[in-house]
């Protein structure tokens, strides 16, 4: 059995709070002056959306609602009209993966599919590589019903598109084949991880690691194993820094 990782990674994403280049004006450090500055962002972001018509003021008041207000209802409905009204990817996917969890409205797999569709055909890889996932798993209505050659065509999408996750997804269907659709290919496999730890991917540059060195799909070379190994250990310790570093800020904010 190959130790090689195939991780389980989120469908959805979290929301970008959108407290950008702050006004002169403004002290960041008083707590009044900061609840006007965001005040002031929410009345931009309705100004661009609602009387400028863009579609990208849309999305920001949507994450405005939603990481700010945390107001998950309203968010929802803004990332769903700026989906239908003006086809923005990243509305889309977020609408979809609302959908999908129940979060801010009625949980709706088969929305969900939709427009993980829609932010796909849009550009949106990511949205391509949960609607492939979603065919994959049988999980695009209550049915349970698997399409694994669309899945495969649209994970192969997103990975083409340059979407780590997608290519290190699409790596792990080669490292243990799929059923009645092909059989395992560790020289496929080894191309699409080596692509996805290129694009950041911290999962498959620890498989690349093992591939080089046991020789799986690739020619044995403990050297590169070697260097592939440290480099996830450095994204492996970038991503501890992040996350102390975001606790460390909630902690004083708290």
């Amino acid at each position: 059995m190959s130790s090689i990782i195939i991780s389980s990674v989120p469908i959805y994403g979290l929301a970008s709070v959108y407290l950008q280049q702050a006004n002169m004006s403004f002290d960041l450090k008083s707590e009044k002056d900061v609840k006007e500055y965001v005040e002031n962002l929410g009345i931009e972001y309705r100004f661009g959306c609602y009387s400028e018509k863009k579609p990208e003021s849309c999305h920001l008041l949507a994450d405005y609602f939603e990481g700010i207000k945390k107001d998950f209802e309203r968010a929802a409905i803004v990332y769903k009209s700026t989906c239908d009204d003006y086809g923005l990817a990243e509305s889309c996917h977020k609408y979809a993966s609302y959908a999908f969890t129940g979060k801010g409205c009625k949980q709706d797999v088969e929305g969900a599919m939709r427009y993980f569709t829609r932010g796909c055909e849009a550009g949106g890889m990511q949205s391509c590589l949960n609607a492939g996932l979603m065919h994959l798993t049988g999980a695009t209505s209550n049915g349970q019903t698997k399409d694994v050659p669309r899945a495969l065509e649209l994970i192969e999408k997103s990975c083409a598109g340059n979407n780590p996750t997608g290519c290190y997804y699409l790596s792990g269907l080669y490292i243990s084949g799929v059923k009645g659709h092909h059989e395992k290919d560790m020289k496929t496999a080894f191309r699409h991880a080596l692509k996805a730890c290129e694009l950041g991917n911290m999962y498959a540059c620890s498989n690349v690691s093992q591939m080089y060195r046991k020789g799986d799909g690739v020619e044995k070379n403990e050297k590169l194993g070697a260097e592939f190994k440290q480099r996830a250990l450095d994204m492996q310790e970038q991503v501890k820094s992040q996350l102390n570093v975001g606790f460390q800020q909630g902690a004083e904010g708290s």
